[in-house]
């Protein structure tokens, strides 16, 4: 399925705001934006994105507690999930494919690089 529109969670600003100029000007992508796991939540719920990149360490909910909560909702059992982050051990990596990623990013990435990373990890967008 082609990716149209892409929620971006991130606590970190910087992040968002650099995320978002890739994914909509380099990726051509509507690009939705959430600081935290619960707003991701809700995000998600509300806008129906395609992709969904999810920042593993935030305050309150964490990467993996937000994945497991977006996946308990009916529509977004199916919508691939890439964890970012910075700690990019083999173990932790496995980890989160194991909990059903479609990938793992490393952070910070290179924002002319960041779609072209995200169509390796999905083959089929």
């Amino acid at each position: 399925m082609p990716i149209r529109k892409v929620l971006l969670v991130d606590d970190e600003e910087d992040i968002r705001t650099v995320g978002r100029l890739s994914l909509s000007r380099v990726g051509g992508w509507e690009t939705v934006l959430a600081a935290s796991g619960a707003e991701a939540v809700t995000q998600a719920v509300n806008e129906r994105p395609d992709l969904i990149l999810l920042d593993v360490m935030m305050p309150g909910m964490d990467g993996p507690s937000t994945f497991a909560r977006l996946r308990a909702q009916e529509v977004l059992a199916q919508t691939p999930i890439i964890f970012m982050t910075a700690k990019i051990q083999k173990q932790e990596v496995a980890r989160y494919m194991e909990l059903g990623a479609a990938g793992v990013i490393r952070k910070p990435f290179d924002p002319m690089l960041l779609p072209a990373e995200i169509k390796r990890l999905l083959p089929s967008s």
